[in-house]
């Protein structure tokens, strides 16, 4: 199952045949050029040092000039082609993974480390652009050329073309085999080592200040350091090799020059051909090695492009797990809440997180109707976040559960986001300013739009002091406390205008004192906007604020304060 992904992986990343040939022609061209820019030349000096009539020679200078500029613009056209060719592809790579990831987020990742899918996402589709560059067109390109010169050396004198022929075929065999044992444990290595040193080093930067408060902070920095070495060393080697078989190749090209003196020799003694000839079958050896030796270097970067697409096949997942929604072919339209019908209804609704069996949720039902307000409390693990998640449809779930009067499963899974919000406990803010941070979520607003629903959650003044919405907030909100963020996040939501929000944990990350202010304007603002309220919190909350109290333990809800009507 894993070998085919892979195959399918590399087949994908191959541009199509029609954007793909004229490189590869291009290169033909560049690289025949070259081979001819040599012959002509070697021919020209050696006739003119028989100081014949310039008439004789006067082709073969049209020809030099005619091969040299040849051989520049034809690179560049085949560089710009084959080059356009790849990126298109890897563009369509990557938005096809983009495309296969988010489905899964958050909880469908729960098994896959950052540094591996940043790798995967960058370094290693990256890596698969060479499959066409540095793989299938000079493979392709090599091989024409080579052909084509032994053919047209055998005209001139077969022995010399069978030696050139032995010396290449020797190169290819050789040069792979020389690359192949010094560098490619290292070239499989690369992309792993390169996942290990992104985890790493994310890791590092986003806890700097956890791993600076325990004192953890130099063991943090020497993981990252050493998985930067080994990825050095593995690097090294793949220099290595490379440069060893650069090595064989000049040897096996001496080689071929000599053995073509060595045949050429006698038959220019036999007048079997002139001096120019001869130069030529002694110096296009050089000529198309150079062009040959890219062989062995394209069946080793074959061997890292497989590396990558393994490693991508690794990451990401193959379909969509059990326990992760799949929105329906035919999705039902949004619906529109009227009067007092409830919001929200959970009727015996079951789930488990992606990957697992254990159930997480037992036959927990509620039904909360548009303004009102909830608070769930439990001890951690006992089922309130993945609730939030079911919810939000991050998890599938069996039962019942109705938004707006609608199966949320008979719903797409964006329109269920339209209707239903979450405020997580530690909200993410992206290292932009406080304006990129709240469009998002209504990309229409207004900076007057902004500036009121700031307020709306108390941030007016703090917004003044910061010197208004251009104001940055950090890297992941460092710059802005718990608290700010938490009404940064009920902002967003307040833009999104959802008819449910749920705010989970809002005052972990804040100040007992900051705690209640906060739960208070969590709830009276939400709640004012017209918007039903759950509130996940291990913090009491006063009883005026809320109507339904429940507690969930195991996986299950049950009511805790009379005047609540909260489990059906």
């Amino acid at each position: 199952m894993r070998d085919a992904r892979v195959r399918a992986i590399l087949r994908g990343s191959q541009p199509p045949l029609r954007q793909i040939w004229p490189a590869v022609a291009f290169g033909v061209l560049s690289a025949g050029s070259a081979v001819a820019l040599l012959a002509v030349s070697a021919w020209l000096i050696t006739r003119a040092s028989e100081q014949p009539s310039l008439i004789y020679i006067s082709v073969a200078v049209v020809g030099v000039r005619a091969f040299a500029l040849g051989r520049a613009a034809f690179r560049y056209l085949e560089r710009l082609v084959g080059h356009d060719a790849a990126f298109r592809q890897l563009a369509s790579i990557r938005a096809g993974m983009v495309d296969t990831i988010v489905p899964l987020a958050p909880d469908g990742l729960g098994t896959t480390r950052r540094g591996d899918l940043l790798s995967a996402l960058a370094d290693d589709v990256d890596e698969l652009q060479n499959r066409s560059l540095r793989v299938v067109q000079p493979l392709v390109t090599a091989a024409i050329v080579s052909v084509v010169t032994v053919v047209g050396l055998a005209i001139l004198l077969p022995a010399d073309a069978l030696i050139l022929a032995i010396a290449l075929v020797l190169a290819g065999l050789v040069g792979t085999l020389v690359n192949g044992s010094v560098a490619s444990k290292a070239q499989r290595l690369i992309a792993p080592l390169r996942a290990e040193l992104n985890d790493r080093v994310l890791d590092l930067i986003g806890n700097l200040p956890v791993l600076t408060a325990f004192g953890a902070l130099e063991e943090a920095n020497g993981r990252a350091v050493a998985a930067g070495a080994a990825l050095t060393r593995a690097i090294r080697s793949r220099a290595s090799g490379a440069a060893l078989t650069a090595g064989v190749v000049s040897v096996l090209a001496g080689a071929a020059t000599v053995g073509a003196f060595f045949v050429a020799i006698p038959a220019l003694e036999a007048q079997r051909l002139d001096a120019p000839t001869l130069a030529v079958l002694a110096l296009v050896p050089l000529a198309i090695f150079e062009v040959f030796g890219m062989v062995p270097l394209a069946l080793s970067a074959r061997r890292q492009v497989v590396a990558s697409a393994e490693r991508i096949a690794g990451t990401i997942p193959v379909g969509i797990p059990a326990g992760i929604p799949v929105d329906g072919v035919d999705s039902s339209p949004l619906p529109a809440t009227t009067g007092d019908d409830p919001v929200l209804v959970l009727d015996r609704v079951t789930a488990h997180w992606p990957g697992s069996t254990q159930p997480i949720l037992h036959d927990v039902s509620l039904r909360l109707g548009r303004g009102e307000r909830m608070v769930i409390e439990g001890p951690t693990g006992a089922g309130k976040t993945a609730l939030a998640h079911v919810l939000i449809r991050f998890i599938d779930y069996g039962g019942s559960y109705r938004v707006s009067g609608v199966e949320a499963r008979d719903l797409a899974q964006d329109d269920v986001r339209t209707l239903v919000g979450l405020c997580e406990q530690q909200p993410y803010l992206f290292d932009s300013d406080i304006r990129q941070n709240l469009l998002f979520a209504r990309d229409t607003a207004t900076d007057a739009d902004l500036e009121a629903v700031l307020g709306r959650v108390g941030l007016a003044d703090w917004l003044h002091e910061r010197g208004g919405l251009d104001a940055r907030v950090g890297e992941r909100g460092s710059l802005v406390s718990g608290g700010q963020a938490q009404r940064i996040a009920l902002a967003r939501a307040l833009l999104a205008d959802v008819s449910v929000l749920i705010v989970d944990e809002p005052t972990a990350n804040v100040d007992l004192d900051v705690a209640d202010r906060i739960v208070r304007d969590i709830v009276t603002v939400a709640a004012a906007a017209g918007a039903a309220v759950i509130l996940i919190s291990h913090v009491a909350v006063p009883s005026e604020l809320v109507d339904q109290r429940v507690r969930m333990e195991d996986g299950r809800l049950r009511p805790v304060s009379p005047e609540g009507v909260s489990a059906l």
